[in-house]
């Protein structure tokens, strides 16, 4: 499997440019306080599917073939991976089939369908969704999609931190949620020919750590996958974003979804912004590490907004 270069992920600038506009990047002094740091937040969650995958979808489809876009598209995600897919193929007029676990958050299950995507949910966790659908997609002949060995997806997203960099080029740490790590990698293949000098870290939920493990042991590992934060919720590394994550980055940070639960309240009172789990997890690391990031210039990425209803409550209820 090719890694993606930065040539790549320029290309997917120039394409993208034509569909997206870039993200804010914005600054708020409550979370400077909260932190000890001076945070920077890069606002993805205002993209048009609300997560920062869609800039990943709409890089492959536009790379592949007429033919296999007519055999079309098959994923599996927890959501915003399939948001992704959703959105590109009927950018592009290609059929997208989506498997995800049993009992999907309803609104992400429900934007998927508004986008014409046939839904198919599938076994209980992310791990049995990934095996079905790459059953399926044989059955079907379509194109198998994964969540994060696709260097076109990796491409696509390193342009949100092509972006950062842009905006904030003397950054000491960009500070990057894990689940399959296209994110991490996308911000690693960045700051390595942009902004060398800035630290690339990563986070994961204490409760789904497979990458996080993967990472410190140099090898794809299996890990109990027991996090309520959808899109953090895997149980195994991904070879391409591993590959990526052992040449660039530089630590990797376990959070409790506890501290997760907080950073969306946090975000919420402090930034006034709606975050899903995953989309707080690199603000719960910054406020769970704060002496690793006392008095420094951090980066950070909501990546995404699509938290369900009864998230939300629990963050409110919990919090207030």
């Amino acid at each position: 499997m090719s890694l993606p270069t930065i040539t790549d992920a320029l290309l997917a600038c120039r394409l993208l440019a034509a569909e997206l506009t870039p993200t804010p990047l914005r600054s708020y002094p409550l979370l400077d306080r909260a932190t000890g740091a001076t945070v920077l937040v890069k606002h993805e969650n205002v993209q048009p599917t609300g997560a920062f995958k869609v800039r990943g979808g709409l890089n492959l489809l536009a790379g592949m073939t007429p033919d296999e876009r007519r055999r079309g598209v098959l994923g599996y995600s927890t959501g915003n991976h399939a948001q992704s897919l959703a959105y590109a193929a009927a950018r592009f007029g290609s059929p997208c089939t989506i498997v995800m676990p049993e009992h999907p958050n309803p609104a992400k299950a429900a934007a998927v369908r508004a986008l014409g995507a046939e839904l198919i949910e599938y076994g209980a966790a992310f791990d049995q969704a990934r095996a079905y659908a790459g059953k399926l997609a044989v059955e079907r002949g379509a194109r198998l999609v994964s969540a994060a060995d696709e260097p076109a997806l990796v491409a696509g997203v390193a342009t949100a931190y092509l972006e950062i960099f842009e905006r904030e080029p003397e950054l000491d740490a960009v500070v990057v949620p894990v689940g399959g790590g296209s994110g991490a990698a996308a911000a690693c293949l960045a700051a390595a020919a942009v902004a060398p000098g800035c630290r690339v870290i990563a986070v994961q939920s204490a409760a789904a750590p497979a990458a996080h493990d993967s990472w410190r042991a140099g090898r794809l590992l299996e890990r109990p996958n027991e996090t309520v934060v959808e899109g953090l919720a895997t149980g195994s590394g991904f070879e391409l974003t591993q590959r990526l994550l052992r040449a660039h980055l530089a630590d990797f940070l376990l959070v409790e979804d506890e501290a997760i639960r907080e950073a969306q309240w946090v975000a919420l009172r402090d930034a006034h912004t709606l975050v899903e789990g995953a989309g707080a997890a690199a603000l719960a690391a910054v406020l769970t590490h704060a002496s690793s990031f006392a008095s420094q210039r951090v980066a950070i990425v909501f990546t995404g907004a699509n938290a369900s209803v009864t998230e939300l409550r629990a963050t409110v209820r919990d919090m207030s």
